[in-house]
Order: C-alpha cells, then sequence, then structure tokens
C-alpha cells in the first residue's frame, strides 16, 4: 500500500510541475533553478550523516545548515541589488567580485567531482559490483564523456535532459516524503521511535556542520541568471528557492532522525538506500533513478558554467573547452585521492570561500552607501565564512 501511495504522490507532483501553466511560468521557473540545486545531491547523502553522527539533535544541525545558507544569501541578493542600482560601484567591490568569480570557478570543479563520485556510487548501489574501486571507474568515465562531450560538440544536447530531470528529482522525493511520513505514523503508533544519542558535540559538531555546507549550496545560481530574469525576480526567487528548501530539508530529517537505531545501516554514501528500503521497498530503485538523472544533469550544468566563466574571465584567452579539460583533470584527481565524504568538506570549503568573499563585498557595499551597520553584520558574515574554510571538518567513516 505504501508503495502505491509514493508511486501516486511522485506521479502527482511530476504532473503539477510539468504542467504548461507551471512549467511557463516565470515565477516558478525562476525558483526552480536554485532549488533543484539546492535541494539536489545534499539531498542523497544529508540525512543519514545527521543521523548517525547528531542523533535526536540532527534537525537542530539542519536547522543551523539552513540558517547559515540563508544568511550567506542575504549577502548575496544585497549584491544582485546593488549591481543592479548601483553603476557607481567601487574599486574594491569590483575586485571582490573577480575573486568571487574565480573562487567559483573552482567550487564548480570541485561540486562536479561530488556530484559524480555520487553518480558513480549509485548507478552501482543495487549491482554486485557495488565497491569504490568500481564506482571510481564509472566516475572517471563519467568525467571523460563529459570533458570530450564538451570539447567536442558543446553541452546544448546534454543541457536538454536538465529540466526534465529537475522535475524527475522533485517527483520521487516528494514520493519519499510521503513513504517516510507514512512508516514514521506507523513507528510512532507502536512507540517504537528511537531518540539516538549524538555522537558528535560541542565544537567539533560545529565543525562537522561547516563542512556539509555544500550540502545546502546552490542557491547563488539566481545570481547569475541575470540574462533571463531581473534583479527583483533573482532575489525573491532564491529567498523562495531557500525556504521551500528548507521546509523539505527539515520535513525529512525530522522524519527520518526518530526511525532507525544507531548502527543499522553503516554510514556511506548510498545509506539512503537501505534506509528507504525499510520504509517502501519501491523507493531504492526511484532513488537510484533520480540520482543518476540529477547527478548527470547538475554536472553538465557546473561544467558548462565553470568552462564559460574561465573563458569570461581571461576574456578568451583560456577557452572553454581549455576550462573543461582542467575541470576533467580536477575531478579526477579528487576521485581517486579522496573518498565522497572528504570531497563533500573539500566542496564545503571551497563555496564557504565563494561566499565569504560575497558577503565581504556586501560589506564594502554598505559601508559606501552609508550603511554602517549592515557593513558590521556582513563584514561578521564574511568572518563565519572564512572560519568555515578553516575548520569545515569531515565525515568519519
Amino acid at each position: 500500500m505504501t508503495n502505491v501511495a509514493v508511486l501516486a504522490v511522485s506521479v502527482l507532483v511530476a504532473a503539477v510541475l510539468l504542467h504548461p501553466r507551471v512549467a511557463t511560468s516565470v515565477g516558478w521557473r525562476a525558483i526552480v533553478t536554485p532549488l533543484a540545486s539546492i535541494i539536489g545531491s545534499g539531498f542523497l547523502v544529508i540525512g543519514p550523516i545527521l543521523d548517525a553522527s547528531f542523533g535526536y539533535y540532527a534537525p537542530v544541525a539542519m536547522a543551523l545548515l539552513c540558517i547559515l545558507a540563508y544568511a550567506f544569501g542575504t549577502a548575496i541578493r544585497f549584491n544582485i541589488l546593488r549591481m543592479d542600482k548601483d553603476t557607481q560601484r567601487s574599486r574594491l567591490e569590483d575586485m571582490l567580485e573577480l575573486v568571487a568569480s574565480w573562487v567559483l570557478v573552482l567550487a564548480y570543479a570541485i561540486s562536479v567531482a561530488y556530484y559524480l563520485n555520487l553518480l558513480g556510487a549509485f548507478s552501482l548501489s543495487l549491482t554486485p559490483y557495488d565497491d569504490p574501486l568500481a564506482a571510481r571507474l564509472v566516475t572517471t568515465g563519467a568525467l571523460l564523456v563529459i570533458a570530450y562531450t564538451g570539447w567536442t560538440r558543446g553541452f546544448t544536447a546534454l543541457e536538454g535532459m536538465e529540466k526534465l530531470a529537475v522535475t524527475l528529482k522533485l517527483a520521487i522525493i516528494a514520493g519519499l516524503l510521503c513513504g517516510l511520513a507514512i512508516y514514521f505514523g506507523a513507528t510512532a503508533a507502536r512507540g517504537a521511535l528511537v531518540f539516538n544519542p549524538p555522537q558528535v558535540t560541542d565544537w567539533a559538531g560545529l565543525t562537522l556542520v561547516f563542512g556539509l555546507i555544500v550540502t545546502v549550496q546552490g542557491f547563488e545560481t539566481s545570481r547569475y541568471l541575470g540574462r533571463q530574469y531581473d534583479a527583483h525576480t533573482r532575489i525573491q526567487s532564491m529567498k523562495r528557492a531557500q525556504w521551500i528548501a528548507t521546509a523539505i530539508y527539515m520535513v525529512y530529517i525530522l522524519l527520518l532522525s526518530f526511525l532507525f537505531a544507531s548502527g543499522t545501516i553503516p554510514l556511506s554514501e548510498t545509506a539512503i538506500i537501505p534506509l528507504m528500503k525499510v520504509a517502501a521497498p519501491i523507493l531504492p530503485v526511484l532513488l537510484v533513478g533520480a540520482a543518476l538523472a540529477a547527478q548527470f544533469s547538475a554536472a553538465v550544468a557546473d561544467t558548462a558554467g565553470s568552462g564559460g566563466l574561465v573563458a569570461e574571465l581571461t576574456r578568451g584567452r583560456v577557452s572553454t573547452r581549455a576550462g573543461y579539460t582542467v575541470l576533467a583533470v580536477i575531478g579526477v584527481v579528487l576521485t581517486w585521492s579522496a573518498n565522497v565524504f572528504e570531497i563533500i568538506t573539500i566542496a564545503s570549503r571551497a563555496f564557504a570561500a565563494y561566499y565569504a568573499i560575497q558577503a565581504a563585498n556586501a560589506a564594502a557595499g554598505s559601508l559606501a552607501s552609508g550603511h554602517r551597520t549592515a557593513a558590521i553584520a556582513f563584514s561578521c558574515l564574511a568572518a563565519l565564512g572564512l572560519l568555515v574554510v578553516v575548520t569545515g571538518a569531515s565525515v568519519s567513516v
């Protein structure tokens, strides 16, 4: 019966998202891009990580991550508005924006490795070849395919699947929440909810949260949609995407954190699959399908964005194709030198550096426009971003 409910919810959500009225709505299209980025890869790994690490405090850790992301989003939204309304920006602001763009290129490169390592792990998770070596081989192959495609043909053909992948992912997440809610209700009715004590606390817990920022990253994509949407639409789309993502994440973690006893499932990048099999037998297959489509499309989008940004920043001196090649090399090196959890932390630090620079830029802009209180607040946020860069910790497995 749960399988039927999960499928029904997934199909219903997919039908709503594909309906012409929704699919062609400017407001919704502007929200979908950051929303899909925020609850993409992170959704697959964050639940088991927080449950295993923080136990019944997992919802608190999730709330902290979402608040931190929203704070950094505030700085980026300020910069969007200032760039749109004030053409007399200071030289410091322009310099910080340039540095931030270069840091974002690096963050994109690392995130592609993160996406494709998850793709490698999930692609084999339901097969007899589910082991780290085989997963790394799949990841390396995917990196080479993407780099070769970008070098020879560009991504026009591949980018067409992004909208479908986003719809598929959101629909399956809705089904997952439905399955979890049903299982949670039945478990609560039996009085069998579990309250696992936290395994990581105090400063170690905080640095672990810092190392997971990439799981709520993605809202900054609204900053780079200027060709499609005006500043007001981009600001509103980022806010709404973060509100929706926060609601989804909090419901997900609240449901998951009280269902499984500690040590039930060994912590791995694909731990969500055996956990969801308990809730609804159909969910593992749906999750693997969503993971493959979402990870590949996200990797294509970030590869295209990174290569294009390199060409733009170097004013064509480094070609887009060369950018793809460098990105693939970075991805292969990370794949064979670090596990997925380590890559998550590296990516979190890279994005935290980007957010710190954006916050510093917002502080400079606030000061230039006479808003000293805002300048102090953004300066503190920039300092927090640097703290994340320095102290963000990886999950121990």
